[in-house]
């Protein structure tokens, strides 16, 4: 007990002999009391401070010491979600011991011999209906009948809905002559040559005609859920992607198949009604075939740059390019600039003029100078490259409801562009700045709620940890002299009085309104997990550029106000009142609106034009690469 009381003392004399040391003037680089108590710079980061707030410094500076500024702990990252390496749907045996024809003495028996592995839940509606159903569907008088041959007909057209056919292809079973070798001593028979000898090729062609019945049975599954929701799982895709799989009533498939005149017709009556999705088919079917000539296509330098005045021999590329992409309108209006232009390399004034309808009619900057942007435009994407872009939009628009409803907001984040829509129709869009490659915008639908005059921004933990923070540990009064407003555990601080080497967790930031506000005069809510909505911006010259791939995943709008009346079903002038009052209001709106967050790289434009947009985030050929791991895990199975 002495000894354990002598310690104590030698380190109670310790610390009074430091606090002694520490309350003359001490050099600018000494170590504190506060340092060698923690452990040194960084240790014990949540430990509460004296006052009772976690993260906020004790010591008389209000900051940890010169040493842990010169000699910090590494900043710590908050990371964005990622993509994933796609996994495929599990899938199971299909349990047919229990199938209704077991008990069955035609052909029909040897279905409970059948061996098929699906997903879990194809295999669970293939052992409740044939659990209650002993004839088959498929096959009748010893072969595949009519229905069947019709379902594998539109198997065969599978890609004409966006699908691939060789998930669903299956080959008819012949009728062969089984060939049965007998031993010549019979003596030295084994069981495996009896038995073999006991199957008649009768009972093999029957067993082999199960087994089609019951794949046909599967596939006729796989494709109808495939023409309702798609064939992956977005939510495998990427943590940007958040979408509830659409529910399939896969116990009605089969024995619509089995009692209606036509399985294949029924089956192409799943595929989506909705005018975009019909669009997109048409386009698909017409690139198909001009495919095999792949139509026009221009090369031009991709560091091109012409000016006004200037000359150049691609001039007359360009003008050809405009000519064979520009819409009929365009090459109406300019037809006379087409017939007097002799192909020579001086960029003049109506050629200028063309450049620029071209350009607006792209959704470009109009200025006139052909550079990255619209050399891209015109050079525009080979047959091939759309046609994987429209099977893509034909996949991703099954994700969402094939009725978008009569009044929605519609985001388009490869054309940087949001649309209005009310009576079914578009009224209006305009440009938008989403999220940039490694700040992505997510892809997904909610419901618009509210719109916010005047608005505070909410700094997320994202921006706090990976931007504030390093400008905090070297300048604490950062955020005050910004006029940012700092709370701890809701209590109200200065941010020179945290300790920013500590946990940011209880720690939130806040701007108030004001003319440099980040979120503008408004922001348009739809409360998701993701913390993503629209808003206005002070930054108005991004809205100039023709890549707007540039937020930390917000949608900026261009025209925020109009946004705003439109959802509240009101006037712009009403909203420059509201504005104008200066006050910190959130007004719910009259009916919620549906708002869809996509991300298509083609897409129908409100003359029912299918419009071509770059991949920015790479989520295109992230889908690809699901589709290959689908059909390999398809085939591996059948």
């Amino acid at each position: 007990m002495q000894h354990k009381h002598k310690k104590t003392s030698i380190a109670l004399a310790l610390v009074s002999g430091i606090s002694v040391f520490a309350g003359a003037a001490a050099p600018a680089h000494a170590i504190t009391l506060l340092d060698i108590l923690r452990g040194g710079p960084g240790a014990n980061r949540n430990r509460q401070a004296d006052n009772g707030l976690p993260g906020v410094a004790t010591g008389r500076s209000g900051m940890p010491s010169e040493r842990a500024l010169a000699d910090p702990e590494p900043l710590p990252k908050v990371s964005g979600p990622r993509y994933y390496t796609y996994k495929p749907d599990a899938e199971r045996a299909v349990k047919t011991a229990g199938f209704a024809a077991a008990s069955a003495t035609d052909g029909t028996r040897f279905l409970a011999e059948a061996k098929v592995s699906a997903p879990a839940e194809i295999a669970a509606a293939l052992e409740a209906f044939y659990g209650k159903n002993a004839k088959p569907i498929w096959v009748s008088d010893s072969d595949a009948n009519e229905k069947a041959r019709g379902v594998l007909a539109l198997f065969e057209r599978a890609g004409e809905y966006g699908l691939e056919p060789a998930d669903y292809l299956l080959p008819v079973p012949a009728l062969t002559t089984a060939s049965v070798e007998v031993p010549a001593d019979p003596a030295v028979a084994t069981d495996a040559s009896v038995t073999a000898a006991s199957a008649s090729p009768s009972d093999t062609h029957d067993r082999a005609l199960m087994q089609f019945e019951l794949a046909l049975s599967e596939k006729v599954l796989i494709f109808a859920q495939d023409m309702i929701r798609g064939r992956i799982d977005p939510n495998r895709v990427s943590g940007y992607h958040d979408f509830k799989r659409k529910d399939v009533k896969l116990s009605l498939v089969l024995p619509f198949a089995k009692n209606g005149p036509d399985a294949a017709a029924y089956l192409e009556g799943l595929t989506p009604q909705s005018a975009h999705f019909q669009t997109l088919k048409a386009e698909l079917a017409k690139l198909r075939a001009e495919a095999a000539s792949d139509g026009m296509q221009v090369s031009l330098p991709d560091n091109l740059l012409l000016k006004p005045g200037s000359s150049n021999p691609d001039m007359a590329n360009v003008v050809a390019a405009i000519e064979h992409f520009g819409s009929e309108e365009l090459r109406t209006t300019h037809a006379a600039t087409f017939a007097a232009y002799q192909q020579t390399p001086d960029y003049t004034p109506d050629l200028v003029e063309l450049v620029k309808s071209f350009q607006s009619e792209a959704g470009l900057k109009p200025d006139g100078v052909v550079g990255a942007a619209t050399v891209r435009k015109l050079v525009g994407h080979t047959s091939e490259d759309k046609i994987e872009k429209v099977v893509v939009a034909m996949e991703q628009a099954r994700w969402l409801p094939d009725d978008l409803g009569q009044r929605y907001v519609f985001i388009n984040q490869p054309a940087f562009r949001v649309y209005y829509y009310d009576h079914g129709a578009e009224q209006f869009s305009m440009r938008v700045v989403v999220g940039s490659k490694s700040n992505q915008t997510y892809f997904f639908q909610d419901q618009i709620e509210t719109v916010e005059f005047n608005p505070y921004w909410g700094v997320p933990q994202s921006i706090i940890i990976n931007e504030m923070l390093p400008h905090l540990r070297q300048d604490p009064s950062y955020l005050d002299r910004l006029g940012y407003e700092v709370s701890v555990n809701g209590r109200a601080v200065s941010s020179s009085s945290v300790n920013w080497y500590g946990s940011t967790q209880n720690i939130s930031v806040r701007q108030p309104p004001s003319s440099d506000n980040a979120l503008g005069d408004l922001k348009i809510l739809f409360p998701n997990s993701h913390a993503i909505y629209m808003h206005d911006t002070p930054s108005k010259s991004f809205f100039q550029r023709d890549m707007r791939a540039l937020s930390h995943g917000c949608v900026r709008l261009a025209e925020p106000r109009m946004m705003a009346a439109a959802v509240m079903g009101t006037t712009v002038e009403d909203i420059n009142a509201r504005i104008a009052a200066g006050q910190n209001v959130a007004a719910k709106v009259p009916v919620r609106i549906p708002v869809y967050v996509s991300y298509f790289t083609a897409w129908p434009n409100k003359d029912g034009k299918v419009e071509y947009f770059d991949d920015v985030y790479g989520r295109d050929a992230a889908v690809m690469k699901a589709f290959e791991a689908t059909t390999k895990a398809r085939a591996a199975h059948s």
